[in-house]
């Protein structure tokens, strides 16, 4: 263990929010290191590397608000009426007003609270506190300040956000259920060897049709525009786009202007592609090999005015971030990645080199923007579709928790994405050695300096094409694991953001597009973070596997949360046919990830199993010689003993699969995220199969009563 850092240099980390101390999983107190907490310090331009520089960065600190005339930002709930503090010349007088979003303008009052006039940087500074009103609306407002004798005015972003989101009145009233997929993976006989947006209607028209009130699917976040594609839904270029190779090229309107030839071009293209569906593994290369090559004919077929006037309306709500983004694109399809190595000049988004590449690029960054175009369109379509067929909900899109270090948000958002560092998980029962998800973290700071821009333009893009939103490792929004460059995951420690900020921003933008928030709460969680999330009205995530009293016995469902999201399994779990026959201990001994052997290891798991499988048959859900299928279906209408509003079937579940889509702790060693949805034989199956098996019919009948 560490020695533990001096104090002043504790002093200055516990000023910048890092911890400088923790209890890791197995109750053990672990004291971080000077070199990490310096690390770390340094990714948030704070240099630390000796008592001097410590001295004065903690000065610095000291005085930050009292250089500042207003904060970078408020933000508040409904209702209250937060004090916040002008910082002007000693002697000064001032006046203040809200003006609201929608242009009025509010008064606001000035609470006798005197402060002690101080010097900073050699100027006589006073504080005069400013209390804003509570009846201001949510929204987006601001605080103006103006000196009375200069004239002089500051400005300071004011966001009001909701006590709770609410739940729709259909879950309010009854629970309900849903299907969760990897898109991906779930294809019909038209898909071009992927899931795709086509295919996401299908399949949930279909449940809707079953009594399904949403479906749950993964991050549909933009990956790179050229070969090789990440394959991780986690791990994309950015977050606030989305991955085009999830278009149905048919689909796509200006389809019926096309010439014969071009028709044939194309065709040619899909019949390419639909022969990816006979591979034992995706082809996600080959897929968008095909589809961009297809979309590019597309593309510069004319458009109708109406048409084109709908491409400018939605280039214009986009703004700079679609600009940044298809600059990025095109810059890649040009000179390749990594973009680390390009010319320094193009490194830089704003630079004029950057400019005029954009310039050079203009056919191909019009491309890049109208992929964005089409393929939010066509999800906007879905979710449509769905809320038709009956679904209260429709479809619930994943946000991931980052970006890959070389994509395009960490080109065009280098500003509030921390440097040096990496984001990961430390040591729990499933990762001994810890998690480096080798993404960079947003900068607390900077987030707060641009008003948290970059994070609201990110959660609405999702939530205008969705009925609700899965926040993956939403205790990111509270702590993250910041782990230094070179060194392991277990070198890294917490280091803390507004959750008041982020969660309520997260709540309004969710209130405005009428949708639900369900966070991802697994792994090791704070105690009182779980009861804050549920004050705000947001879901939490239970698993039946991970439901546990003291850590052993199996949670009776009764005992669930009500404001939850349950479900028998994850997508870092096998599906549950596979859970049951052990599949999740078996391929960890084969690729040597098991901490402990797999006499143990099976012995432990086979306990556990045995615990829930028999208060199964004490509840006469299942007899002593039941199936593996017998076994799934009465998990899931355990589950519907509990008071969850809502309850997640995973769609390979259905279908009797039984592999791993994720395997934890692994890279190329497995193949994460490319397996195909398969049956009990491991067999490919396509959509069409879904939805006349009678495997899935049984299983639906066994949650059907949510209703």
């Amino acid at each position: 263990m560490p020695s533990a850092p001096s104090s002043t240099l504790q002093d200055l980390a516990h000023a910048h929010d890092i911890a400088t101390e923790y209890w890791d999983w197995k109750g053990n107190h672990v004291r971080v290191s000077d070199d990490t907490l310096r690390s770390v310090l340094a990714a948030l331009d704070v240099p630390a590397e000796g008592d001097e520089q410590v001295a004065q960065a903690m000065a610095r600190k000291r005085d930050e608000a009292w250089r500042r005339t207003l904060p970078p930002v408020v933000v508040l709930r409904e209702g209250w009426t937060p004090w916040v503090a002008v910082h002007v010349p000693d002697g000064a007088e001032i006046s203040a007003l809200v003006r609201l979003e929608d242009g009025t303008e509010r008064g606001v009052t000035f609470p006798d609270n005197p402060v002690q006039p101080r010097d900073v940087d050699g100027a006589r500074t006073a504080e005069i506190t400013v209390e804003l009103p509570g009846d201001l609306p949510l929204g987006y407002h601001e605080l103006v300040v103006t000196r009375e004798t200069s004239g002089g005015f500051a400005r300071c972003p004011v966001i009001v956000t909701p006590e709770r989101v609410a739940l729709p009145e259909a879950v309010r009233s009854s629970p309900a259920w849903g299907l969760m997929t990897q898109l991906y993976s779930v294809r019909s006989e038209q898909s071009w060897g992927i899931g795709d947006a086509a295919d996401l209607a299908e399949l949930g028209s279909w449940g809707a049709r079953q009594g399904a009130d949403f479906v749950l699917v993964n991050p549909m976040h933009a990956a790179e525009p050229v070969p090789t594609m990440e394959p991780s839904p986690y791990l994309p270029t950015t977050r606030r786009f989305l991955n085009p190779m999830y278009i149905r090229v048919e689909e796509v309107p200006e389809m019926g202007y096309l010439s014969s030839a071009e028709h044939q071009m194309i065709e040619w293209h899909g019949d390419d592609a639909r022969r990816l569906n006979g591979l034992a593994d995706l082809d996600r290369d080959s897929s968008w090999e095909a589809k961009q090559a297809a979309l590019r004919i597309v593309f510069r077929q004319r458009r109708t005015q109406r048409r084109h006037r709908d491409f400018e309306e939605f280039c214009e709500r986009a703004g700079q971030g679609l600009v940044d983004y298809a600059t990025w694109c095109a810059i890649v399809v040009d000179r390749g990645l990594p973009w680390s190595d390009w010319p320094e000049a193009l490194q830089d988004p704003r630079s004029p080199e950057t400019a005029a590449e954009r310039q050079r690029l203009a056919d191909e960054v019009e491309f890049h923007s109208w992929l964005q175009w089409i393929v939010q369109r066509q999800f906007a379509d879905a979710q449509r579709e769905l809320t038709a067929a009956g679904m209260s909900v429709g479809v619930v899109h994943d946000l991931a928790v980052g970006v890959h270090p070389g994509g395009s948000d960490s080109w065009a958002l280098a500003d509030v994405l921390a440097g040096g560092v990496r984001v990961g998980a430390p040591p729990d029962d499933y990762n001994a050695a810890g998690q480096n998800w080798s993404q960079p973290p947003w900068r607390p700071d900077r987030l707060a300096e641009q008003a948290y821009a970059p994070y609201r333009d990110m959660l609405r893009t999702l939530l205008q094409l969705s009925g609700g939103l899965r926040v993956d490792h939403i205790i990111g929004l509270f702590r993250l694991w910041w782990i230094p460059l070179g060194k392991s995951a277990t070198e890294g420690t917490y280091v803390r953001y507004d959750h008041e900020a982020l969660v309520g921003i997260l709540a309004l933008e969710a209130h405005r597009a009428g949708a639900i928030v369900i966070g991802e709460d697994l792994g090791t969680v704070e105690d009182w973070v779980r009861d804050y999330l549920t004050e705000r009205g947001l879901l939490g995530t239970s698993i039946l596997w991970f439901e546990r009293k003291d850590g052993s016995a199996p949670r009776a469902p009764e005992t669930y949360r009500e404001l939850c999201l349950a479900s028998v399994t994850t997508h870092d779990l096998p599906p549950t046919a596979g859970y049951l026959q052990g599949e999740h201990i078996t391929v960890r001994d084969e690729l040597g990830l098991l901490p402990d052997s797999l006499e143990e290891t099976m012995a432990e798991d086979e306990r556990q199993r045995e615990a829930v499988l028999s208060d199964l048959r004490s509840r006469g859900l299942i007899g002593e010689q039941a199936t593996v299928e017998e076994q799934v279906n009465a998990l899931y209408r355990y589950l519907t003993f509990s008071p969850a509003r809502l309850l997640g079937v995973a769609v390979p579940d259905l279908v009797g699969d039984v592999r791993t889509i994720n395997q934890p702790g692994t890279d190329e060693e497995y193949p994460n995220w490319r397996l195909p949805l398969a049956n009990a034989d491991r067999e490919p199956l396509m959509l069409e199969d879904v939805m006349v098996s009678r495997r899935a019919k049984r299983l639906i009948r066994a949650v059907g009563s949510r209703r």
